[in-house]
């Protein structure tokens, strides 16, 4: 039986390093999203900043994994084996939790995740052991710590409303005194922000990246005695303010003398403590359990009782973490911080959310955002007509920002230094209030909330994207939630599947784990690698001819793609083939998606054009209207095909699939001759007049396709939704031709009326 728990030891250990990978992925948005953000260093120094926090915070970490041993559950009313079964369900829960919001790209909370998931295992035990005695509901006090998981509950809903409303007060203000200008500010001032925000960050290093650590708890003769809590806690504000006078004298020197950038300096100095404290107190999320259930088994084994009846009241005790496993722990981050490419598109999530610039929203709006939006729109119009029109105008002039007339520039900072700089300066204050307060709180939601309240206060929540950047929050939110809801549930679940199922029940648990975990990596990166355009989305073009040679190679790309995808498609039909045709239908959708960015790109082209001649510009805006509906078919097509064949109806006939196929031939043929003409500039007009008399070829085709297909239904045709798709097909087709032809016609145009 040793052996048994020794084998599920092995097993939290290799879940453990897995746990550490898919949590660095989910929690890198907390310290990494202002720094990245703001762009004033490179990807390699933010993450030079970030790895020195983590191994900094691993070192200092003080292994005191409260949390696993007894924050929510009484370890002295369980026994070892039902502690392992509890800590196995949730490591196995955790990783898979956090992957799937990784997966998703959305920011979770992994303390919020690992408590839900704790308290889900021993209520599923609890509720067991309750039902094999004489006690009743009325006992789970015995088993749970109730207070602590009330506790946690009230500090997320606190936490997300608190950090909003802190991060667009602060943002707010400091706008207004020191307003996008800021730079040009006297140096004095500029000391004297920095000097505070400083302060602000090193009071936060002290309280929550070191002071629960064994060097925080250990008396120093220069402290007389005292130990770094006791000495902050009695000299707290004299120890703040000599470190805030000290700073400002250093950082005033350092701007006169050395021209510092105060703003870039605490980036830095935040992006460091922010992945210290992680490091040095949120490592708990990942191997606190394993590290628990490892030391609960020791005991065990020491004991020589039987793991039935072995009391784990051991769990009580405070034990300090061996610092190889803290050493280890923070080298799988450093490492997975560098190469989680989940991790950059958690981050991305928050910075689409937060980004001051015009870009292709990721969230499409809703019923709730429209109505908040709505409010806010009519609070803010109600605020202003009772304010002094000076203050109005003084507010105006500070908000005034030069809005950069492109799209997707991936050069621009998603806001600036200054904004970047609040959010790590209010996150951090916030969580070393709530640390010296002993409040639980989520340090993923402060640092998103404070991110999107100070979006707000900046006014990156125009009225082009309110409605999708608060659907967008709301989204973030809601998952929020779920992760405590789905944490509690699958957790007992899998708690009551391994007590009742034993070994076979892990192993099948497991093997589970790692096919869902590894199918999620497989269909990322081939969605990664499959689901591309041809489309130039370069919105910078400042002259026509430029246009010009952009708009001719995004005809081709969009051809090109449209003929792939019919192919890929026909080949689905034929083959019955559901899962191809949900990548065909997944290529049109992205197709479609950056064919309407380049359309809303045409506001920018108009603005930064240099030339008075509209006509190019007339034709250009046609061209794009043509090329939407041409990506309209094909999408309309691949969503027809796939819901056919998802819905299991019958695949397309031999006689259908042959027709398609004459189809794809004369569409191959058209794309051929048009390379030609594209390549000599349009030049040509003999070849240009043979590609336009294959219209009336390619529309014929179709239509003696459809007559051929009335004849079926009348004589043979036996399946109505065959039919009723096939006809849909055929006359989109024809859709799709027509308008591949006039796309050509409308760039002939643009091309003559620029060069007149």
């Amino acid at each position: 039986m040793e052996n048994f728990y020794l084998e599920i030891i092995i097993v939290l250990s290799l879940l453990a390093i897995g746990d550490l990978i898919v949590g660095v992925s989910n929690d890198a948005v907390n310290f990494l999203n202002s720094a990245i953000g703001s762009k004033v260093f490179s990807y390699k120094s933010i993450m030079i900043f970030a790895s020195a926090g983590i191994a900094m915070g691993a070192f200092f970490s003080s292994g005191m994994m409260e949390v696993a041993r007894k924050g929510i559950f009484n370890p002295e009313a369980f026994v070892f084996n039902e502690i392992i079964y509890i800590f196995l369900a949730v490591m196995i829960t955790d990783i898979l939790l956090l992957d799937f919001f990784n997966t998703l790209g959305m920011p979770t909370s992994t303390t919020v995740s690992i408590v839900f998931e704790l308290l889900g295992a021993a209520v599923v035990i609890a509720m067991i052991k309750i039902y094999s005695s004489d006690q009743n509901l009325n006992d789970i006090d015995t088993y749970i710590n109730t207070t602590k998981a009330v506790q946690i509950i009230l500090g997320i809903l606190l936490s997300v409303f608190i950090a909003f409303t802190i991060g667009a007060l602060v943002q707010t203000f400091s706008r207004i005194l020191l307003s996008y200008d800021f730079e040009s500010r006297p140096f004095y001032v500029n000391a004297l922000f920095g000097a505070l925000s400083s302060a602000a960050i090193v009071n936060f290093i002290l309280i929550k990246g070191i002071k629960g650590t064994d060097v925080a708890n250990s008396s120093y003769e220069w402290l007389n005695g005292l130990t770094i809590n006791e000495f902050l806690e009695t000299n707290y504000l004299l120890v703040n303010v000599f470190i805030a006078f000290l700073l400002f004298l250093l950082i005033a020197a350092l701007i006169r003398f050395v021209k510092l950038d105060v703003y870039k300096f605490i980036i830095g100095l935040g992006t460091f403590a922010l992945a210290l404290a992680f490091a040095g107190n949120d490592l708990v999320n990942f191997i606190g359990v394993p590290i628990a259930a490892y030391q609960s088994y020791l005991a065990w084994v020491n004991s020589g009782v039987e793991a039935t009846v072995f009391n784990m009241s051991v769990l009580s005790a405070k034990v300090a973490t061996p610092s190889i496993f803290l050493f280890a722990s923070g080298g799988i981050m450093i490492v997975t911080l560098w190469f989680s490419s989940k991790a950059k598109r958690v981050v991305q999530t928050s910075l689409d959310l937060s980004d001051q610039n015009q870009i292709k929203e990721r969230f499409q709006p809703n019923y709730l955002s429209r109505q908040l939006v709505r409010v806010f729109s009519s609070s803010h119009t109600f605020l202003a007509s009772i304010t002094p029109d000076s203050i109005n105008r003084m507010i105006k002039k500070s908000m005034t920002t030069e809005r950069f007339y492109t799209l997707n520039n991936k050069d621009l900072p998603a806001f600036d230094k200054l904004r970047a700089s609040i959010n790590l300066v209010v996150a951090a204050v916030l969580i070393a209030i709530a640390t010296s307060l002993k409040l639980p709180l989520s340090t993923t939601y402060v640092t998103f909330m404070v991110a999107m309240g100070t979006s707000l206060a900046d006014r990156a929540w125009g009225a082009d994207s309110a409605v999708y950047r608060v659907a967008g929050v709301i989204n973030v939110i809601v998952g929020w939630f779920f992760t405590a809801l789905s944490a509690f549930v699958v957790c007992g679940v899998v708690t009551a599947t391994i007590y009742y199922g034993g070994n076979i029940a892990i192993a099948l648990i497991i093997l589970a784990v790692l096919v869902i975990i590894g199918r999620n990596f497989i269909s990322k990166t081939d969605l990664k690698t499959k689901v591309t355009s041809k489309l130039n989305l370069n919105a910078r073009t400042k002259t026509l001819e430029a246009a010009v040679i952009e708009s001719g190679d995004n005809v081709i790309g969009i051809f090109q793609d449209t003929i792939e995808i019919y192919t890929e498609m026909v080949e689905g039909l034929a083959t019955d083939n559901y899962r191809k045709l949900y990548q065909v239908r997944r290529k049109s959708e992205v197709l479609k998606n950056d064919l309407e960015e380049l359309r809303s790109a045409s506001f920018f082209f108009i603005k930064s054009l240099r030339s008075d001649n509209i006509l190019p510009v007339y034709s250009y805006i046609n061209l794009l209207g043509l090329l939407h509906d041409l990506t309209e078919d094909i999408h309309y097509m691949t969503k027809l095909s796939h819901r056919h064949i998802y819905n299991n109806h019958s695949k397309i006939s031999t006689p259908q699939h042959e027709e398609l196929l004459s189809v794809l031939s004369q569409l191959n043929l058209v794309f051929n001759m048009m390379l030609k003409i594209f390549e000599k500039g349009m030049t040509d007009s003999k070849e240009y007049q043979m590609v336009l008399d294959q219209k009336e070829a390619s529309i014929a085709l179709i239509q003696k396709m459809i007559q051929k297909q009335i004849v079926r239904t009348k004589e043979v045709e036996t399946s109505v939704k065959n039919t009723a798709m096939y006809f849909n097909l055929l006359l989109r087709t024809k859709d799709l031709i027509a308008h591949k032809f006039q796309t050509i016609e409308e760039y002939a145009e643009m091309n003559s009326v620029e060069k007149d």
